[in-house]
């Protein structure tokens, strides 16, 4: 069954809708379980299906550190290695630009990463990346772009949408934005970048629609802004709907709602190892993240 998305019922800004793919509908909005490297934390597939979960995240920097993404295309896919057979997403990496910055560099090749595992040098590209994630057996395959932190100045934000653009534009010529593995539809999806500055995000969302992708996500948001930032932005990014109509029937975003509710976790007096869990970290330090800029916030309050 082609990927389609359809919308069924409004209430202002709101909506709700049915996402379909190969491997099963998504009803919209719809809570994504983080199951970083193809496990969610403390749920079995099982528990997972009976609590209502629709559709799983995995990460392919992690997948691809470790089993590696040739072991599991071997083994099946992500669907037969975590007996999951509903849809699934993989994030690119490109959250790793941020969430690593200590250990890589970007360029306009890709982003080189020393393995937080063992120290050794890998390597991402827009074109690895859409095939490690071709190989993960991903339903929806997200494009490779520069997750910018915050705060970040103006040049970087600028230079973090010309490298999304060039890298969306590279990622979609592998296989083209719908192309079949395995007997299924897989679906690629462009990221718009701009950190805080609205003209940058107005430009990103213009050049990466341009590219006609099957569906949008709004990256690199609360990452730590000021929460009522964080809906501006996304506010203002959602309005361009409608001014494009093409636009409204494939508006989709995976990180705002797990780091929102990370932040308000932390500020609620959640422990980070907690959170950390929740979120599916590998690591605490990863968690940490948002401590820090929960301190930057109030510093600056």
């Amino acid at each position: 069954m082609p990927f389609s998305f359809n919308l069924q019922a409004t209430s202002g800004k709101a909506r709700a809708g049915l996402l379909r793919t190969d491997h099963g509908d998504i009803r919209t909005p719809v809570f994504m379980p983080v199951g970083t490297q193809a496990a969610v934390k403390t749920q079995t597939p099982k528990m997972l299906a009976d609590n209502g979960a629709q559709i799983i995240l995995a990460n392919t920097y992690h997948l691809v550190l470790r089993p590696g993404s040739e072991l599991i295309d071997e083994l099946g896919g992500l669907h037969r290695f975590m007996n999951w057979d509903k849809p699934i997403l993989t994030d690119s990496g490109g959250f790793q630009a941020m969430s690593l910055a200590d250990l890589r560099k970007i360029t306009p090749e890709g982003i080189t990463f020393r393995s937080h595992i063992d120290g050794a040098l890998y390597l991402f590209t827009p074109e690895s990346t859409i095939e490690d994630q071709a190989r993960l057996g991903a339903d929806i395959v997200m494009s490779f772009d520069y997750c910018t932190e915050f705060p970040c100045d103006r040049e970087e934000a600028e230079r973090a949408v010309e490298l999304t653009t060039d890298w969306a534009r590279r990622g979609a010529g592998v296989f083209g934005t719908r192309f079949e593995r395995e007997g299924y539809e897989r679906v690629i999806f462009g990221i718009v970048q701009g950190s805080t500055y609205e003209d940058l995000r107005d430009r990103s969302r213009r050049e990466i629609l341009d590219l006609d992708f099957p569906g949008y996500a709004i990256g690199g948001l609360a990452v730590g802004e000021e929460r009522a930032r964080t809906w501006e932005l996304a506010g203002y990014v959602a309005d361009a709907a409608a001014r494009c109509p093409s636009l409204a029937r494939k508006r989709v975003t995976i990180h705002v709602l797990r780091h929102s509710a990370a932040m308000r976790l932390l500020r609620a007096g959640i422990d980070t190892s907690v959170i950390a869990l929740w979120l599916g970290h590998e690591q605490i330090e990863t968690t940490q993240i948002y401590l820090h800029a929960d301190l930057q916030i109030k510093e600056r309050a």
